[in-house]
């Protein structure tokens, strides 16, 4: 049986978590997990998403994904905050759009709750469960961990 792969993406614009997970049969394989952070180019927001697409166009040549899943957008500290996170879901979506590759997409609680039982979990709590599913003996940055949960809720809700 081959495996099936899924890159998920924990988007923003000042960083953006990429985990890749294969499922083979009923086992879950951690691929490669990152971040792209063009944060630092404050104010420029054309150039941070210019390099988001680029680190996710680059993902997805490198690991040829069978999907893509993504986090959705969700009301978080201010408005402005939601806005730029759905500018970098718009990004994330065009790259896997352009690349022919489908894309689903998942509430947070949806994820939290796909890792960790419940959909109120913490962060920190998100990571822990990361490791521990993953078998991953190294530190995790917060968004990749992220972006990985959301690869396992798309997986788990796959089967």
């Amino acid at each position: 049986m081959s495996a099936y792969r899924v890159l998920g993406i924990d988007p923003g614009t000042r960083i953006v978590g990429l985990g890749v997970v294969d499922r083979e049969g009923g086992r879950l394989k951690v691929v490669a997990f990152k971040v792209v952070a063009p944060g630092r180019m404050k104010g420029d927001i054309p150039a941070r998403l210019r390099v988001i697409h680029e680190g996710i166009t680059a993902a997805i040549e490198e690991f040829s994904p069978d999907a893509v899943a993504i986090e959705e957008a969700y009301y978080g500290k201010s408005v402005q905050s939601a806005l730029r996170i759905g500018e970098g879901r718009g990004v994330a979506i065009l790259a896997a759009a352009q690349a022919g590759i489908a894309v689903e997409q998942y509430p947070p609680a949806t994820v939290k709750k796909a890792v960790t039982g419940s959909g109120n979990a913490h962060k920190s709590q998100v990571g822990h469960m990361i490791k521990v599913l993953l078998s991953i003996a190294d530190e995790v940055p917060e968004d990749a961990a992220d972006a990985l949960a959301v690869a396992i809720c798309h997986l788990n809700r796959r089967r």
